[in-house]
């Protein structure tokens, strides 16, 4: 079960040349794996083009619009344009620099994945933990009994389910056999790159001083699951070794039951141990200390601990203690485990699927090395298939022949064996432990939660008013924060890059002249005017064109033709000892990419909400999904503001006096 053990040769999984592949953000290193792999998942890796760079001209013609609505005063916006004319001399020399990393050290690659990977995320010291970390809240499954059985919880079943699941769909991404992603409504449909998958099972972020590692383990070689139950650790088998195939239902249950049982047990060594799990919640320096204390301390026993938790497949959390009811109860559990379940978590762990008592379910995905989108994939696949679907596709696999290892033999506590040590007098890793808890505890009483279930209308009646759904709910995200702040906030639309070998996003920017003229029109509170023909008129115009105009800014970003990620490269080309050019330092270009409103649009049938932190102090998150009939807002922020119930009101508003709007200007006049 560790990761040196072996695996008979009629694995479906080639054994990679090395155990383990420690990766440094750099997409190329590992990119032999892609080959050797190979199958229908990495079939197009060769032949996806490059990211490209846009010109510095075009690159301050789609900037200057992004950033004007935001300025201060009329002085302040003259001189943004005076700085931005003059920057196209200035950046010659960066742009020449930038196409001769692009076309030289990085031509097999994208000339901003290490830039990105490294200065983006593993070099970050944040805690990953609301600042890095997502969440996605899968849908209830209605086939799981209406009680509990008497010796396993709704929680057990779930997990049993979802981890039957996840066992088939590492077995194709492994093998290479999942089909590779494409999108386009027109065949040939346009192909993504799937350079991400690598680090989605097996997988494990490492906090190292001033810059973190990700350790990527041979599947063929690790056929365990982590299980996290009250804050200890465990693995077992949830794979058939020769084949891959998921051990039966029955015997993931009894395994996943025997966890919970031994969390319970108060009489072994282990029920001693500390809460290891707070040690990955904290600022990376303090995590990195922390696990050189536990590899001190803990000596070879340790390692190979710490080895065993890295490789397993995923890490499945028991919050055996958790019964959630609302979708805001639900997320806040699986966006940082709350204050009442942070120390079940291993927060480096590529992939966390949360499961609490009452059945509810979830994951928790590390963002460094991958982004959400293959993760959505991977979740789709799992939550497809009810516990019912799973238990009838088990059903007839003999789970009592002798053939499978009894729970109690299968089951280890991974960290057990150490506790002697950790706790000893000479160890520093209980105050370790406090330390990151008590920050831990901070950290999440600082933040709040919201969710909103606007259940007025969704994605039909928008299309059927004429407007691109997406758009359209940016610009009542873009009203909603205007007339909670009083003034437009920098906004940020992850958009997916991935046409583009080693792609990951570009930024839209959602701030632009028809954006401004469309709020300001609206104004900080309802005019209430709408039956007014020439007022509402004007407002559904200026609606139109800046649903139009975002449209558009969303087609340039996916083809890589942003402002944000070619500015990066730019200012990242100024050598030791230059001087930058003095767009990079105007407050007005600051203050355009402070991104205030950070939005990313995600929806999916079985998805009941889903999220991420804020990413300034002084912004929200702001994730969303427009289903046929209904959106769904995920509102973050720190607790010291009280923006998220207020900001939920404000988009319930927004949306029903848009739909008042064009309701009106579509009815027949009598």
């Amino acid at each position: 079960m560790s990761a040196s053990s072996s695996t008979p040769t009629s694995s479906p999984f080639k054994p990679w040349p090395h155990p383990m592949v420690e990766s440094h953000g750099d997409y190329r290193a590992e990119a032999y794996l892609e080959d050797h792999i190979g199958g229908k998942l990495y079939e197009k890796q060769h032949s996806l083009p490059k990211l490209p760079i846009p010109s510095i001209s075009d690159t301050i013609a789609k900037f200057l619009p992004t950033a004007l609505p935001l300025a201060k005063s009329e002085e302040e916006k003259q001189s943004l344009v005076k700085a931005s004319e003059e920057f196209e001399g200035q950046a010659v020399e960066l742009q020449r620099r930038l196409v001769e990393r692009k076309e030289g050290e990085m031509k097999d690659s994208s000339w901003l994945q290490l830039w990105w990977n490294t200065l983006g995320y593993l070099q970050v010291r944040d805690p990953v933990v609301v600042n890095v970390s997502y969440f996605f809240h899968f849908s209830d499954d209605g086939t799981l009994p209406q009680t509990p059985t008497s010796d396993k919880s709704l929680g057990v079943l779930r997990a049993a389910s979802l981890l039957y699941s996840t066992a088939q769909f590492r077995q194709l991404v492994a093998s290479g056999n999942l089909p590779h992603e494409a999108i386009g409504r027109k065949e040939p449909k346009t192909p993504l790159c799937s350079a991400a998958y690598k680090y989605m099972f097996n997988a494990c972020r490492v906090p190292r001083k001033d810059e973190d590692s990700y350790r990527i383990y041979d599947p063929s070689l690790n056929s365990h699951v982590i299980v996290a139950c009250g804050g200890k650790f465990y693995s077992f088998d949830f794979v058939e070794k020769g084949s891959g195939e998921p051990v039966p239902l029955e015997v993931m249950e009894d395994r996943l039951k025997m966890c919970v049982e031994m969390s319970k047990g108060g009489d072994d060594e282990s029920s001693s141990l500390p809460m290891l799990g707070y040690l990955t919640s904290d600022d990376r320096d303090i995590c990195a200390a922390a696990r050189e204390e536990l590899l001190r301390v803990g000596g070879s026993k340790m390692q190979q601990a710490l080895e065993v938790l890295e490789s397993g497949a995923v890490l499945i959390c028991l919050d055996e203690n958790e019964s959630p009811v609302s979708k805001k109860q639900t997320s806040e559990i699986l966006w940082t485990g709350n204050s009442t379940s942070g120390h079940n978590r291993w927060f480096d762990k590529s992939i966390q699927l949360i499961c609490t008592n009452n059945g509810k379910a979830g994951m928790n995905g590390e963002h460094s090395m991958m982004d959400g989108m293959p993760v959505v994939g991977f979740c789709d696949y799992i939550t497809k298939k009810s516990y019912a679907d799973v238990a009838s596709q088990s059903n007839g696999r003999d789970a009592n022949s002798g053939v499978y290892e009894s729970a109690y033999e299968n089951v280890k506590d991974i960290f057990g064996d150490c506790t002697a040590e950790l706790t000893a007098p000479e160890s520093n890793v209980v105050t370790y432990v406090s330390q990151t808890k008590s920050n831990y505890d901070d950290l999440i009483s600082a933040h709040e939660l919201e969710v909103q279930s606007f259940c007025g209308y969704g994605s039909n009646a928008i299309k059927k008013m004429g407007y691109s759904p997406d758009a359209y709910v940016q610009m009542a995200m873009q009203l909603a924060t205007y007339r909670l702040w009083g003034e437009q906030g920098g906004t940020y639309e992850a958009t997916q890059v991935r046409p583009f070998l080693q792609g990951r996003t570009e930024t839209t920017r959602t701030v632009s002249p028809a954006s401004a003229k469309f709020i300001e029109t609206m104004g900080l509170r309802p005019k209430r005017d709408e039956i007014d023909a020439l007022k509402r008129t004007e407002k559904v115009e200026c609606l139109r064109e800046a649903v139009s105009s975002h449209a558009k800014y969303i087609g340039a970003a996916a083809k890589a033709m942003g402002v944000d990620r070619h500015f990066l490269g730019l200012a990242l080309s100024v050598k030791d000892g230059e001087s930058a050019p003095p767009l990079f330092s105007h407050p007005l270009y600051a203050r355009s990419k402070t991104w205030r409103v950070s939005t990313s649009h995600l929806t999916h049938p079985r998805f009941d909400s889903w999220g991420y932190g804020e990413v300034t102090p002084d912004g929200v998150g702001l994730a969303y999904s427009i289903h046929p009939s209904n959106c769904m807002f995920c509102i973050t922020a720190l607790r010291k503001h009280d923006w998220p119930d207020r900001l939920s009101h404000l988009l319930e508003e927004a949306l029903l006096e848009m739909q008042t709007l064009n309701d009106l200007d579509k009815a027949p006049t009598s």
